[in-house]
């Protein structure tokens, strides 16, 4: 009975079991396991892969940058142009290191790129405007010899500062107040380098001057030359024939270039820019200029020649104590005025600089 027994329990087991296997709806699992085995490789097969990859790129860009370095290094003239022409405009390249001759790695402040000195003449210009300075003697000074630049204005075509030196060594001021001690001087030309101005004459003055006129002379003409340049930075190196000149007027070393002496030291104090000398105009006039005065008080005095009609009053210019603008306007009859424009010292009174222009009225 008991054999029986089991035979039917196994025959229900085994119905259950076909009857649970028919519900089920089997897959292809093949992809699926293929997928996830792939998976599983992977990390373990690409690592290595990309370490001997990523050595390889690094050696390789060792090897293209120590080819890039050593000519560099072994080629003083080479400059920082040369690596902007491959890192592109406003970038630096630090591959490649310039020397000195000795082979020593050069200061930084030596990277910029420095064009060859070579000599050029002036670009050529066309009725352009540019300052010439002249002497005029300094009212009230100490010393009868003082002497300060007073500016005016010359128009020219040509090569700017060589015409303005023209004009300032070989041409006589409209203003009869204003001088120049460079007569006799023949000019030869005008060149530019990156450093400086060369005014090369075929012959200078010979005269022998006092040495603080001859000073102010000598800063005359590297006014004139840095004003038609429009650069006040510059150093202006005075020769003749080519050669440096030992002693300007007697007294200036020119053996080296001359840089621009401050304003306040060699600059007359005020002067009249507008009108000019012998102007004609009408009867409102505008009186403009440059002073340098004590608490900006610009005096000025309009008297007519011929009926000695005065006018008199003052002014302010755009600050005290140093050089800014003034302008101020008159009424005028008609007739020839004399217009004087000057600084009264704080301390005593006395005119201690002045300007002056005559003009026509219509």
């Amino acid at each position: 009975m008991s054999e029986h027994r089991n035979d039917s329990f196994d025959e229900l087991v085994r119905r259950a079991l076909h009857a649970e296997a028919d519900r089920i709806d089997p897959a292809d699992a093949l992809p699926e396991i293929r997928a996830r085995a792939h998976a599983q490789r992977r990390p373990a097969a690409r690592r290595p892969w990309l370490l001997t990859a990523g050595v390889a790129t690094v050696g390789t860009a060792a090897a293209i940058g120590a080819f890039t370095v050593l000519p560099n290094l072994n080629n003083p003239g080479n400059t920082a142009n040369d690596g902007d022409a491959v890192a592109g405009s406003g970038t630096t390249s630090t591959s490649a290191v310039p020397t000195t001759g000795a082979g020593t790695p050069a200061p930084s402040k030596t990277l910029p790129s420095v064009a060859p000195s070579v000599a050029a003449p002036e670009q050529s210009v066309h009725n352009a405007v540019v300052p010439v300075y002249w002497l005029g003697q300094q009212i009230g000074a100490t010393k009868k010899s003082t002497a300060r630049l007073y500016r005016t204005w010359a128009k020219v075509s040509g090569h700017p500062a060589e015409e303005a030196v023209r004009i300032m060594t070989t041409k006589q001021p409209t203003d009869p107040d204003y001088f120049s001690v460079w007569r006799g001087a023949a000019l030869n030309a005008v060149t530019r380098t990156n450093d400086k101005v060369t005014v090369d004459f075929k012959q200078l003055p010979k005269a022998t001057l006092d040495a603080d006129v001859a000073a102010v002379a000598a800063q005359q003409l590297v006014y004139t030359v840095q004003g038609a340049l429009n650069d006040d930075s510059v150093p202006v190196q005075i020769t003749q024939g080519g050669q440096a000149v030992p002693k300007l007027f007697g007294q200036v070393d020119t053996s080296m270039p001359l840089g621009r002496e401050q304003a306040t030291n060699v600059q007359a104090l005020v002067w009249i820019d507008s009108p000019d000398q012998d102007a004609v105009t009408g009867d409102r006039v505008t009186v403009s200029g440059v002073a340098n005065a004590f608490e900006a008080t610009v005096n000025y005095q309009a008297t007519n020649v011929k009926t000695r009609e005065t006018k008199k009053s003052f002014t302010t210019s755009g600050q005290g104590q140093s050089f800014s603008p003034y302008s101020f306007q008159l009424t005028l009859s008609p007739g020839t005025w004399q217009i004087n424009v000057y600084l009264v010292s704080p301390a005593d009174g006395r005119v201690t600089d002045t300007d002056s222009k005559s003009i026509v009225v219509k």
